[in-house]
C-alpha cells in the first residue's frame, strides 16, 4: 500500500502525466514493481494510462469529492447504520488480473525457494508483469533497464529467441548489445550464435551475465501470438536450488500457462 500511495503521489505530480519510468524514479521503486502497481491501479480505475503516460483516474476524483458526502460520525460508540452484504473475512470484491498473476507468482516463489518472474514481449518492450522473492532469494536488482538489456538477462534472452529475425533486429536497433558483466555476451553476432545454438522450448539459462553473484532460467510460454516466459533466479552460492524450480515449472507448464495468460491483455 504505501508503494502504491508513493506512486499516485507521484503522478499528482505531473499535470500533464508521466511514463512508467519516470514515475518508478520518483518513487523510488524498481520499475518491475511499479510495472505491477501502475497496472492494479489502473485497471481499479484510480489511474488512467493514455500514450504511456499515466494520469488520475475516475477513482482519484471520487475519493478527492466524496468526503463532503459522508455522513457526520455518531456521538457514541454503537452498531453502525448499515451492515454489509457479504460475510466476514470476505471482501465481496473478485480480485483483479494482475491481483491473480502476482498472487500465483508470489505462492511459485514461496513453494520453490527462488525468485519468480512473469514476463512477455509486446510492443516492442520487454514487460515484466510480476516478480516475487524467496526467503533467501531476492529478486534481481534492476540496476540496469530490463528492456535495455533483453540481450543479457534470462527473462529477455528467451523472450528474443522466440522472436523472428525481423522482430529481433528491431529490437537491436534500438538497444544495441553491449556487455554488462566479463560474462555478458558481447555484441549481437555472439546473441544469434547462441539463439541459433538453442533448442526449441527449451529452458534458458545465463550466469552472472545480468548481475554478478546471480544465475538465472527462463522457460518459454506459447501463448498465442505473444511471445512469454516465467523466469527464476537465485543467489549464485545457492545455485542448487535453480535445476530443481525449472524442472518444477516444467512438468506443470500447461496449468501455469491457463493461469497467467489472460493476464497479457492487461
Amino acid at each position: 500500500m504505501q508503494r502504491a500511495l508513493r506512486l499516485l503521489e507521484a503522478v499528482g505530480a505531473h499535470e500533464d502525466g508521466a511514463p512508467a519510468k519516470q514515475l518508478a524514479r520518483e518513487a523510488g521503486l524498481p520499475l518491475p514493481t511499479a510495472y505491477h502497481l501502475l497496472r492494479t491501479l489502473t485497471h481499479e480505475g484510480y489511474l488512467h494510462r493514455e500514450s504511456g503516460l499515466f494520469r488520475y483516474g475516475d477513482a482519484v476524483r471520487r475519493l478527492g469529492a466524496g468526503r463532503a458526502g459522508l455522513p457526520a460520525p455518531p456521538d457514541q460508540p454503537g452498531k453502525p447504520d448499515c451492515q454489509p452484504d457479504h460475510q466476514p473475512g470476505q471482501s465481496g470484491v473478485a480480485p483483479s488480473p494482475a491481483d491473480h498473476v502476482a498472487h500465483t507468482v508470489a505462492a511459485l516463489a514461496g513453494e520453490l525457494g527462488v525468485a519468480v518472474y512473469f514476463a512477455v514481449y509486446r510492443e516492442g518492450e520487454v514487460d515484466v508483469l510480476a516478480t516475487a522473492d524467496a526467503p533467501g532469494a531476492p529478486a534481481v536488482e534492476e540496476w540496469a533497464d530490463f528492456r535495455q538489456t533483453a540481450h543479457a538477462h534470462a527473462i529477455g534472452q528467451c523472450l528474443l529467441a522466440q522472436l523472428d529475425e525481423a522482430e529481433r533486429a528491431d529490437h537491436f536497433a534500438r538497444y544495441p548489445v553491449r556487455a554488462l558483466t566479463p560474462y555478458s555476451v558481447r555484441d549481437e553476432a555472439g546473441f544469434h550464435r547462441r539463439c541459433a545454438a538453442r533448442r526449441p522450448l527449451r529452458p534458458v539459462c545465463e550466469r552472472e551475465e545480468y548481475a554478478l553473484g546471480t544465475v538465472c532460467a527462463a522457460i518459454p510460454l506459447i501463448a498465442g501470438e505473444t511471445a512469454a516466459t516465467l523466469a527464476v533466479s537465485t543467489p549464485l552460492a545457492r545455485a542448487e536450488r535453480l535445476r530443481p524450480a525449472v524442472d518444477s515449472l516444467r512438468s506443470r507448464v500447461g496449468a501455469l500457462i491457463g493461469s497467467l495468460s489472460f493476464s497479457i491483455s492487461i
